[in-house]
């Protein structure tokens, strides 16, 4: 667990943004076990990779006129509970974070981990999510 001072500057870079936190398993099952439409949650991490690339790509990917409908993230080693929640809709990939993932009807259409995050640009983040978006939104 993270020091909550640590985090929330962290955190609040997506939740002033538009980003629902989502802090209890609770509230994960509530709006991604019978979700319509599009949603994008994001894994949320202190890490560099994190701050330079996912969520500056997150945000920038939801800047046009495809998008999700709904924009929703948990903080590892924060929301640890909540988290694991999320990694159960994301089965069968292994624990990733940050990690961006895009559901649609409750089914994960599209799923960025880690691995796909380091060593990316901001804009290349954003630009493979919009392409998911013009597919699934």
């Amino acid at each position: 667990m993270y020091p909550i001072a640590l985090t929330t500057p962290m955190a609040q870079d997506l939740t002033e943004f538009g980003f629902e936190s989502l802090s209890t398993p609770a509230d994960v099952e509530q709006v991604l076990e019978n979700q319509e439409g599009t949603a994008l949650v994001v894994v949320n991490s202190v890490c560099g990779c994190a701050a330079a690339m996912a969520r500056p790509g997150a945000k920038l990917s939801v800047q046009g006129e495809k998008r999700p409908e709904k924009l929703y993230t948990v903080f590892a080693g924060v929301d640890t509970e909540a988290t694991q929640k999320v990694r159960e809709f994301l089965a069968p990939y292994p624990p990733s974070s940050p990690a961006i993932a895009l559901f649609k009807d409750g089914k994960l259409v599209h799923f960025l981990e880690r691995r796909h995050i380091e060593g990316r640009s901001a804009q290349i983040i954003a630009d493979n999510l919009r392409s998911a978006y013009e597919t699934y939104c």
